[in-house]
């Protein structure tokens, strides 16, 4: 009897022994009960317990970025909830101008407490899956489709994280919301080949733009350099004309000085000077003493004196 007893104290001390000591590993920390309360939190490393089921170890990953996926699935995930079941149907969504596209996204998330993590709410990590679910349908169906597809990525991206940390915030179980990211949004397969035609109308339409505002730049501003310089000619010719005209008003005005002070002289010094102006361009000349009483014998001079091929 003795021999039971002594066994069965060194089965329970063997037990005891095995079950007191426990190790944390380095991406985790180990919540711990004591008779299924919390009692503490145990950082990594190899730590003691009390046996036989008094303390109760519960692993939680606080230093490793979870993720859950929505829309798709990735297969051999470690994470019972990274997919959902069905997740065609979490991708397909409505617009807010009425238009239906297929959205696929991620969320990548941190438990930042365990203790909030485990006790503040039964299923946490089946919270975010729908708290996400709801904030991405919300955003979506505020914007038109082409925000949706296109440019306003960025913004629906930074917009549902906010919305999503403040509703974790608002239960506090203990997760913080580190990104979330759009991976693959397109229109349904039936109406793909529109939405393709439409994007190409759109591009050819800013390639055309573009193409015409090069043209715009090559254009007007040699336009604008020519109609400068014609602006510029003309000013200068009005400048030059109008010099002229001051100079004319003032050679006169001295020309009328002059006369009125000797009237015969200065009209025989402009008779003279037009002559002499005038005189070289007639050609040839026949001047006449105004005594002579015969022209014709003049004329038989001058006749001889052409050439033979110019008498007639």
């Amino acid at each position: 009897m003795k021999l039971i007893v002594t066994a069965i104290a060194l089965i329970l001390f063997l037990v005891g022994s095995l079950s007191s000591f426990y190790s944390v590993p380095m991406e985790s920390e180990a919540v711990v009960l004591r008779f299924g309360k919390f009692h503490s939190i145990a950082p990594p490393g190899l730590h003691y317990k009390l046996p036989y089921g008094i303390d109760e170890t519960i692993m939680v990953p606080v230093r490793r970025q979870l993720k859950l996926e929505f829309g798709f699935t990735t297969p051999n995930a470690t994470n019972p909830y990274q997919s959902s079941q069905e997740p065609k149907l979490e991708r397909d969504m409505v617009t807010g101008d009425l238009n239906a596209v297929q959205v696929e996204w991620i969320v990548q998330y941190t438990i930042a407490d365990p203790r909030k993590y485990l006790f503040n709410l039964r299923d946490p990590a089946a919270t975010l899956r729908d708290l996400t679910e709801s904030v991405m349908t919300e955003i979506i169906g505020d914007r038109t489709v082409d925000e949706v597809l296109t440019f306003g990525r960025t913004e629906i991206e930074v917009e549902a994280l906010t919305r999503l940390q403040q509703q974790l915030n608002l239960l506090d179980i203990g997760i913080r919301a580190d990104q979330i990211q759009l991976k693959n949004v397109h229109p349904p397969g039936p109406v793909q080949s529109s939405f393709d035609e439409v994007n190409r109308a759109q591009q050819e339409r800013e390639q055309m733009i573009n193409e015409a505002n090069g043209q715009y730049n090559r254009v007007i501003p040699k336009a604008r350099g020519l109609a400068d310089q014609r602006i510029s000619a003309a000013e200068g010719y009005a400048v030059q004309r109008v010099n002229e005209a001051e100079g004319d008003v003032a050679r006169f005005k001295e020309l009328l000085t002059q006369y009125e002070k000797a009237p015969a002289i200065t009209r025989q010094r402009l008779y003279l000077e037009t002559m002499n102006e005038v005189l070289p361009k007639m050609g040839g000349k026949i001047i006449l003493d105004e005594d002579a009483k015969q022209f014709l014998p003049l004329m038989n001079l001058n006749s001889s004196s052409v050439p033979a091929s110019n008498k007639n």
